[in-house]
């Protein structure tokens, strides 16, 4: 009996040493309290590390000492994430396209926060509540390759040709932000829902298929694997500097001009997030008037700052493409209001 005390304490320690090394091995970034966890749409970091997200992360930590882990994936797919985590939530900050951004507010996933520098965004380009605000501003646009069209397409009538059988795709509505745009534009350019899915139901016949990722488009396209896909001016043209058979376009009804709307990259300080303070920090790194600079010289877009106005090569490359396209604007309540109605019929419309 007089040994039963130490083998005892030494079980209990041995079990403690046990559960002390099970808690390590499970460890996540919301367990660090110098580091901050996105959740992203696609497109603002580059396949090469010179993307904008890549130099704003870098310059974040090296003067904050707080590192930035990073979870990318469709617009849709970032926000049912979250949605998922919601009794355990693990993103600090969410950056998504709309409608998807409104849809994360409407569902509670954000918390009112407006950055430093958010006074400098235009009113239509953040929440009147102060739920997010756009970080880089953008356009939604396709992308064809420029090198085995010798006569491009112009309009979506166009791209009805057989000659794009199987080499033409654009990502999935719902779940990517561009691929919801797809369907957002031809409800414009249409004039309606019914005919904008008459249409897209003749598209089918051309597509490739579901895609998650817009990104993951481009490049099949520069090979020439695709002709045709969806993006957007951002991602795309930073894409381009390394994958020079991409050409930007905008399609038109025919008879009619190109057309294109703004969709920006919304960021948000998600609600209950493990480190709100670094999530803050971030968010206001992200306007500081460097970080906005950077967003056309390095990221391929435009700032979200309206006191930033970007000059050079690359900005005089952005605002000739953006020439003589007509840009409307959504009704972005009317779209994240009836966004699972207006999925739903285009999966009916292509039997997706």
């Amino acid at each position: 009996m007089p040994r039963a005390l130490p083998t005892t304490l030494t079980a209990l320690t041995a079990l403690a040493l046990l559960t002390a090394g099970l808690t390590g091995c499970t460890a996540s970034a919301a367990d660090d309290p110098r580091t901050v966890t996105v959740y992203s749409a696609d497109g603002l970091k580059g396949e090469k590390g010179d993307g904008w997200y890549d130099r704003v992360f870098a310059d974040f930590e090296k003067k904050t000492g707080i590192k930035v882990e990073y979870v990318e994936g469709g617009s849709g797919e970032m926000v049912q994430r979250a949605v998922r985590e919601r009794r355990n939530t693990q993103a600090d900050v969410l950056v998504t396209l709309p409608p998807f951004i409104q849809q994360a507010g409407s569902k509670g996933l954000l918390q009112p926060y407006e950055p430093q520098g958010a006074e400098k965004v235009a009113a239509a380009d953040k929440a009147p509540d102060g739920s997010w605000t756009a970080v880089v501003k953008n356009y939604f646009g396709f992308v064809r390759n420029g090198k085995e069209l010798p006569e491009p397409p112009t309009t979506w009538e166009d791209l009805l040709d057989p000659k794009f059988k199987d080499r033409l795709q654009y990502s999935t509505p719902g779940v990517a932000g561009d691929g919801t745009a797809v369907v957002v534009k031809a409800l414009h350019d249409f004039g309606g829902r019914e005919q904008a899915m008459a249409y897209l139901k003749k598209l089918q016949a051309n597509n490739v298929g579901p895609s998650s990722s817009t990104s993951k488009l481009a490049p099949k396209v520069d090979k020439g694997e695709l002709l045709v896909a969806n993006g957007d001016v951002q991602m795309n043209h930073a894409q381009a500097r390394s994958m020079p058979n991409l050409d930007i376009w905008f399609p038109a009804r025919e008879g009619g001009r190109p057309t294109t709307f703004a969709l920006p990259y919304a960021a948000a300080l998600v609600k209950d997030a493990p480190h709100t303070a670094n999530g803050k920090k971030l968010l206001d790194f992200m306007l500081t008037e460097q970080a906005q600079r950077q967003t056309t010289e390095i990221g391929g877009g435009f700032p979200a700052r309206e006191d930033t106005v970007p000059t050079g090569p690359e900005a005089e490359a952005l605002a000739k493409l953006m020439r003589g396209v007509e840009i409307f604007t959504p009704d972005w309540a009317d779209i994240e209001k009836n966004l699972t109605a207006y999925v739903d019929d285009w999966k009916a419309a292509t039997g997706s």
